[in-house]
């Protein structure tokens, strides 16, 4: 038998053989679920989302104690630069008979002096413009719900998309890590058949440089591979050196027959037109809120006044109880022009939410033709798979009664490999644009 022959074959017994390699503890299994539940609960970008609901909240809660009484106190404390006089003319306090009985004048020197204020006012017809507030801070916050939906949808895409990018470059490396078990087992023979002078020295260097690309191939491939799952660990909010392996993606699933229906869906359930849609509520109760300042702000007041350094003719406790009436009658049309303002923001606002809704349907309609042609090319690798397999058993009988048939031989099992790598990458690729459809669908995760 001739060198090559010798060498076809034993290939072929090594590809065919069981390799046995040492023991190690294998790393946890992360499957997608897994993956998408952790990133759900632990991701900070969701938990930042999530904090801004509750910061939210705090506003709403705080503008509601704008209803309540509004309690103040001022103190004012002073050095008076001028003393306090004080004239009473005759009779001025009294006529039978005239108290004082001449002009009386009594003067207090500057002193130290006080003044202690404080008022309880409680808002009237303020109440309308609370309640508009309020209602536009609601507004705002089930905004930052739906932002908070968006951020979850984004994480958990980008957790498919690390997930299957893993798994199409695991497989690759898979591919070129058994060709290098093959590479340096035919580095090995080859070099005893040169020591043998039964093959050439170029025969043994060509091996020698399939074997060093291959392993600059799987380096190439490891290195993206380790980054990536460093970006998922930081996707799902545990330690980047957390140690997994990914579990194999499985068959491809059924596809959406109705583009239509999937638009339909898309616009009730995105984010992005909610939000559209609730900022247009907003931005008119902003507008009411800027209409009512036209309204008087009436409250009822109770205040107290105590004079302290300022002598005793001064009385010390000054208490009353009324109606306080606040209203800016002229503005030179600052109201009326902030009123436009506000009017044209909710033109915006409107016009914001059509373009929303229409960049949904373009985006569920590319997204859908995607996930088409992908589970297509799942079909044709499927029977191009198919194709090498039978030609590899057609060859495999061939070589049984033709050595010299090993480089068709050869050809067959390379043919095979390719067609295995490309039904994998097909179906990575049918499941990444499956998480895109879901996704502009606005699929909760």
């Amino acid at each position: 038998m001739s060198f090559t022959s010798a060498l076809i074959l034993l290939l072929l017994m090594i590809a065919r053989a069981s390799t046995f390699a040492q023991e190690v503890p294998a790393p946890a299994l992360l499957t997608i679920d897994q993956a998408i539940s952790l990133a759900v609960q632990h991701n900070r970008l969701i938990h930042s989302s999530a904090l801004e609901i509750l910061k939210l909240d705090d506003k709403l809660a705080a503008t509601r104690t704008l209803r309540y009484p509004y309690f103040s106190w001022y103190t004012f404390g002073s050095q008076r630069i001028t003393g306090l006089n004080f004239i009473f003319p005759a009779g001025s306090l009294g006529t039978n008979p005239p108290i004082p009985a001449s002009d009386t004048a009594i003067h207090y020197a500057a002193t130290p002096a006080a003044l202690l204020m404080g008022r309880i006012d409680q808002p009237l017809s303020q109440q309308y413009r609370i309640g508009l507030n309020l209602r536009s801070i609601d507004m705002e916050r089930q905004i930052a719900v739906q932002q908070e939906r968006l951020q979850k949808q984004s994480v958990v895409d980008q957790v498919k998309r690390t997930y299957y990018d893993i798994l199409q470059m695991q497989s690759s490396l898979e591919s070129v890590e058994e060709n290098i078990r093959l590479y340096r087992e035919m580095d090995r023979v080859t070099e005893q058949y040169v020591l043998q002078q039964t093959a050439l020295k170029s025969q043994s260097l060509e091996v020698k440089t399939r074997l060093a690309k291959a392993e600059y191939d799987a380096l190439a491939l490891r290195n993206p591979i380790q980054t990536q799952k460093e970006q998922l660990n930081s996707l799902m909010g545990r330690d980047l050196r957390t140690e997994f392996s990914v579990s194999p993606v499985p068959e491809a699933a059924g596809i959406e027959k109705d583009l239509e229906a999937a638009r339909k869906l898309a616009l009730e359930q995105r984010p992005e037109v909610t939000q559209a849609r609730l900022r247009v509520q907003q931005a008119e109760y902003d507008r009411r809120v800027k209409k009512s300042e036209y309204i008087p702000d009436l409250s009822l007041s109770l205040s107290y006044v105590s004079p302290v350094g300022y002598g005793s003719l001064v009385p010390t406790n000054i208490a009353s109880v009324g109606l306080l009436f606040q209203w800016e009658p002229f503005d030179w049309g600052k109201k009326k022009h902030e009123l436009a303002e506000k009017g044209r923001a909710i033109e915006q606002a409107e016009l914001a939410v059509h373009e929303a809704e229409d960049q949904v349907a373009i985006d569920v309609g590319s997204r859908f033709r995607k996930l088409e042609e992908t589970h297509q090319l799942i079909v044709v690798s499927r029977l191009g798979q198919e194709t090498a397999r039978e030609n590899l058993r057609v060859m495999s009988n061939r070589y049984r009664q033709d050595v010299s048939l090993y480089e068709d031989m050869l050809q067959a099992q390379a043919s095979l490999a390719e067609a295995d790598s490309q039904y994998q990458q097909a179906l990575l690729n049918y499941w990444t644009a499956r998480a895109d459809f879901e996704k502009s669908l606005g699929m909760e995760p």
